[in-house]
């Protein structure tokens, strides 16, 4: 069995792509579209969108054509890491 710390650490390294998949996931239902709506406007399949909102980690013009899809606008930042 993993320790806590181990577990702690792993689950931390995931937090932010499992934030990115809730802000997908977010921008399509305020914009009132299923998957498979939003993949017809982003001219790819249903598949790939449930892949962006299990956690799988999309390009940059993959995001941006999910923002243009959905009529939000994409922000990329960098920010001081806390240690």
């Amino acid at each position: 069995m993993q320790n806590d710390a181990e577990y702690a650490r792993n689950y931390s390294a995931l937090a932010e792509e499992f934030s990115l998949a809730r802000k997908v996931i977010r921008a399509r239902r305020l914009a009132n579209l299923t998957q498979q709506e939003l993949a017809e406007k982003m001219n790819t399949t249903q598949a790939v969108i449930a892949q962006m909102e299990g956690g799988s980690l999309p390009s940059i013009r993959t995001l941006e054509r999910l923002a243009a899809a959905t009529g939000t606008h994409l922000k990329v930042s960098f920010e001081q890491a806390t240690k």
